[in-house]
């Protein structure tokens, strides 16, 4: 799954790597993105350009009595995804892409919990199967919410958490904005996992800590022992829960 993850390259680069015409948006640097909080997306538009935009971590569906769900709503069970009624709707008419560097997981196995780090082998940011809705409250105003896309881990990443967010190639990525394409044929289809791994600070856990010393590496990384299919939360553990 994906409870955290950090955009910090700078803004030109994200708009270049994701073909975005879009005067660049005044973006500060992001180390510990967190749920319910606001972040960047790249979603088409009427036209089919594509365009940025900053939704809600959390989705919150339209038809919602109250976006109170929302924090248990950040990622989205790929294997199910067309099934929910939470989700089925966006997955034919509201695919966006997450833009990150990078996102943490917490180990489900040992005594040593503090996270790690994933990235892209050569640096360059990576994009996220995400999904967008817009809920419309009592008072009329408008929030537009997102959730990410994710799916069971292969064994390089189940020796860290037994799923993780789909990350999309740059074909996939242009397949996921496509309304004509099935996006279960990407959903379905193995996660791109060419990953570099390195264990970070524990500074993580807390939304308070934004900055470069989240990333700080912080000694070797966990044995490599791949983790169960389903394992349960320790109280405390900042992951968040996935919507089933």
């Amino acid at each position: 799954m994906c409870g955290r993850y950090l955009l910090s390259s700078p803004i030109d680069i994200v708009r270049r790597a994701f073909r975005v015409d879009d005067p660049p948006p005044n973006l500060a640097p992001r180390w510990n993105i967190a749920p319910t909080t606001p972040c960047l997306v790249v979603r088409r538009d009427e036209s089919g350009r594509r365009r940025f935009a900053m939704l809600r971590w959390g989705l919150v569906p339209a038809w919602a009595r109250d976006i109170s769900g929302a924090s248990r709503m950040i990622n989205a069970r790929g294997e199910t995804v067309a099934e929910k009624p939470a989700y089925r709707d966006a997955l034919r008419k509201r695919r966006c892409l997450v833009p990150a560097d990078g996102f943490y997981e917490w180990p489900e196995q040992g005594e040593d919990r503090r996270p790690v780090l994933f990235r892209q082998a050569d640096g360059a940011p990576m994009a996220f199967a995400g999904l967008w809705e817009s809920w419309r409250g009592g008072d009329g105003a408008v929030l537009e919410t997102f959730t990410i896309v994710n799916t069971e881990a292969r064994a390089a990443l189940r020796a860290y958490h037994h799923r993780v967010p789909i990350v999309l190639s740059a074909p996939a990525q242009e397949a996921w904005l496509d309304p004509s394409r099935d996006p279960m044929e990407i959903v379905t289809a193995a996660p791109f996992e060419d990953f570099a791994a390195t264990r970070v600070s524990a500074r993580v856990n807390s939304v308070r800590n934004d900055d470069p010393g989240c990333i700080e590496p912080a000694g070797p990384l966990p044995p490599t022992t791949p983790a169960p299919t389903t394992t349960a939360r320790k109280p405390g553990d900042p992951r968040q829960s996935t919507l089933f």
